[in-house]
């Protein structure tokens, strides 16, 4: 898988590439600010978009505004956006307008190269990842009122581990259930939610995006 990677810390940045390299990844390019980062996605025609969320020259949105761009601009290219913050609504910037092949985790998850391969594999599959703590916060704030209201407990638990870009084996790992089981909640799940069969839309996704939309986002 080729990768480019943009954050404006060196040591991160390198410490990122020699992580990927040594995995078996392809590190195609590397960029310190929004803008090289277009650059290198334009020549090196990535799979995946590693990307910081706040960068120069303002240290506020950049990476974000960065990667909805690129999504935009580059459909074929997933996004990975790390953060050192943990803040739901940027989560939902980042997936509203272009749910798949996006994922959102704190920099704190990925000491290991496990969860971040795991992470861009999932992005480049066209799934939607957002860091589990994110998803926690997520659950508690969502009111019972939404449409999430009519999930069974376990219901909400299977959707809130979809939400983390859980695989229905990672699934049945977790609740020591039966695969019929579980798909039989994830079909529960579409169904309550109003998600019904489409050639053009992952069903997983749309899912997510109605948790995520389920939550009181900050004003301002």
């Amino acid at each position: 898988m080729r990768v480019v990677i943009a954050d404006d810390e060196v040591l991160l940045r390198d410490g990122l590439d020699r992580l990927l390299t040594e995995a078996g990844f392809d590190v195609v390019g590397k960029a310190g600010t929004a803008r090289d980062l277009h650059r290198e996605v334009g020549l090196a025609h990535p799979d995946v978009a590693i990307i910081d969320i706040k960068m120069p020259p303002t240290h506020t949105d950049e990476g974000l505004v960065a990667a909805q761009e690129i999504r935009a601009s580059h459909p074929a290219v997933g996004v990975l956006v790390l953060s050192h913050y943990l803040e739901s609504h940027y989560a939902m910037r980042l997936i509203q307008q272009h749910p798949g092949g996006a994922g959102y985790l704190l920099k704190e998850r990925v000491s290991g190269v496990g969860v971040l391969a795991d992470a861009l594999v999932r992005v480049h599959e066209g799934e939607c990842v957002i860091d589990p703590t994110i998803v926690s916060r997520l659950l508690r704030r969502a009111p019972p009122a939404s449409a999430l209201g009519q999930l069974t407990d376990r219901e909400r638990q299977v959707l809130a581990l979809m939400a983390e870009g859980r695989s229905n084996k990672a699934i049945c790992e977790r609740f020591f259930l039966g695969p019929k089981t579980v798909e039989g909640h994830v079909r529960n799940i579409f169904t309550k939610l109003g998600i019904g069969e489409s050639a053009d839309d992952h069903r997983r996704v749309l899912a997510v995006l109605s948790y995520l939309r389920s939550a009181p986002q900050p004003q301002g």
